[in-house]
């Protein structure tokens, strides 16, 4: 699988920026390019992987999509089951500093979550069990929702965990 930084050369030279330009784009400096593309730097805060899709004229999910899936677009997430990921083959990505694949997805169209809005986008880690606070893909009387976390709780059916979520600059 593909790492981010290489992706991240190949869309500044296809942009046609060096990396003094992309870094300006950012707001950081061309070392820190430099780090991102040779994976010296490892994990890039949502802000700035928003920034530099922004900056290389690419979707998000195409930046994070390390095109073993056949650049397909983020899973619609529903209220609904089945899960989007189930029966379809769909691919993963891997994160920085994630220990397992995870999958992208968006709010499919008339749906919302509250800690989903409309058009963002997360990676969500498939997991059965509670692994400590945060925002988890959970299932109550058939009925898939988005919620936070702080402790185990009983009546909910966990599908995942978010591992991290980007929203959108314009909203």
């Amino acid at each position: 699988m593909e790492s981010l930084g290489p992706r991240i050369k190949q869309l500044r030279l296809q942009a046609q920026l060096n990396k003094a330009a992309l870094a300006r784009l950012v707001g950081v400096s061309d070392v820190t390019i430099s780090y991102w593309e040779s994976g010296a730097i490892k994990q890039i805060g949502h802000e700035r992987l928003v920034a530099l899709a922004e900056a290389l004229g690419c979707p998000l999910s195409h930046l994070l999509d390390d095109g073993a899936g056949g650049g397909q677009q983020p899973l619609r997430l529903s209220h609904h089951l089945p899960l989007p990921w189930q029966g379809q083959g769909a691919p993963t990505l891997m994160l920085e500093g994630q220990k397992a694949p995870a999958y992208l997805v968006t709010p499919a169209s008339d749906e919302s979550f509250e800690a989903l809005p409309p058009g963002a986008l997360a990676a969500i880690q498939p997991l059965s069990r509670y692994l400590g606070p945060g925002d988890y893909l959970v299932e109550k009387q058939g009925q898939l929702d988005v919620r936070r976390l702080e402790g185990e709780s009983p009546g909910l059916e966990l599908h995942g965990k978010l591992v991290t979520r980007w929203a959108r600059l314009d909203d």
